[in-house]
């Protein structure tokens, strides 16, 4: 099971690294606007929140919906080769490739958090950050017509595809469980907890859509840009394989802490964004922010409720998903009208984070008390 996991991490983000990396150039060499391509990548994310929302009102978590998730995968990868000139078959093949996304990694976690514990966890899903930064070097000596990503998004997708069908039907009993257990998810009640998970990823919108444009910006090269962001997987690959340790801890403290490591991480780029070995340590602490923060967080939730797989979906709709979406419209209006100030803004929302965290533990406590 272990090697079908890796395989899946693997293959899964290598889709993720041709989706981000290189489909806007793509849809840039088609001829579609810099506001064409912000509105079809703002879909998936918008998708990716209300998703879970249609579990609530009465789609069943089975085999049967994550079969259907991979099919419209599958579907979507192909519609794209029929879909570039036209802006709205785009759209809606965007949205529903954002729709499969969405379904299928919440079910792999549970399984692999279930299968491997959190311990073992980042050892496996180390291989999805491999597979990333793998694809962006391999398709970057590639990429010399829109077709080629196109051909690497269908090769991926079918592969990974063919992987998932494979653990699903290993594990089919376990999905099969989720469907007779009650939601004990109450977003109104936690919400300190939940807002405090969104406010991190609504953070993170300065560093994915404008980390490039501003290190260049304030001098950097293109070339050390790249090297940044490599730094960056590579600290996050390193804490991976090393987090078991910490995840025996505290969780709740550990999503405190991260979230608060984060507000520096960002702070330092505000005030040293043309000091490079200070963008090296910034970087580092990817393996906090992102490697460390996301484990600890699906781990909390699978522990804390007992839908654990709707507990999944909601951290990715809520969190990546309209977080993500929050992030993007949020660091865009800043880096038109004040861009020194971007990364003040991102420091402020992830001490947010923090501070929201730190008042939902303080909930906990007075419960248990």
């Amino acid at each position: 099971m272990s090697i079908l996991l890796a395989a899946f991490y693997f293959f899964y983000f290598s889709i993720i690294g041709v989706y981000i990396i290189f489909l806007p150039k793509v849809l840039s060499m088609t001829g579609y606007s810099a506001s064409d391509i912000g509105i079809i990548f703002a879909a998936a994310p918008l998708v990716r929140f209300l998703v879970p929302f249609a579990f609530i009102r009465g789609l069943k978590i089975d085999i049967t919906t994550f079969t259907v998730a991979l099919l419209i995968m599958c579907l979507s990868a192909i519609s794209f080769y029929f879909s570039l000139s036209n802006f709205y078959r785009l759209l809606f093949s965007n949205i529903s490739f954002g729709v499969g996304l969405s379904l299928v990694l919440p079910y792999i976690e549970l399984i692999s958090l279930r299968y491997l514990g959190k311990e073992q966890y980042g050892k496996i899903r180390l291989f999805g950050s491999v597979g990333f930064i793998l694809v962006a070097l391999v398709l970057v000596k590639f990429l010399n017509a829109p077709n080629t990503a196109l051909l690497y998004l269908l090769i991926l997708t079918f592969i990974t595809t063919a992987v998932a069908f494979t653990i699903a039907k290993k594990v089919d009993t376990l999905l099969e469980k989720h469907e007779e257990t009650a939601n004990d998810i109450n977003l109104l009640q936690d919400w300190k907890l939940w807002v405090g998970l969104t406010l991190m990823q609504v953070s993170f919108g300065s560093f994915y859509n404008f980390f490039t444009i501003y290190v260049t910006d304030n001098g950097a090269s293109l070339d050390m840009a790249i090297y940044l962001w490599s730094f960056g997987v590579i600290a996050e690959i390193f804490m991976l394989f090393f987090q078991g340790a910490f995840l025996r801890k505290n969780l709740l403290l550990i999503l405190q802490f991260t979230t608060f490591t984060t507000a520096i991480r960002w702070l330092m780029l505000f005030l040293f964004p043309q000091n490079i070995t200070l963008l090296f340590f910034s970087q580092s602490l990817h393996a906090l922010s992102f490697a460390l923060f996301h484990s600890a967080a699906i781990s909390y939730l699978f522990h804390l409720y007992r839908h654990k797989s709707l507990a999944q979906q909601f951290f990715s709709g809520i969190t990546y998903g309209f977080g993500a979406f929050v992030g993007a419209l949020i660091a865009g209006f800043i880096y038109e009208l004040y861009p020194k100030q971007l990364f003040l803004g991102s420091a402020l929302i992830a001490l947010g984070a923090s501070l929201f965290l730190y008042l939902w533990g303080k909930q906990k406590l007075k419960q248990t008390l």
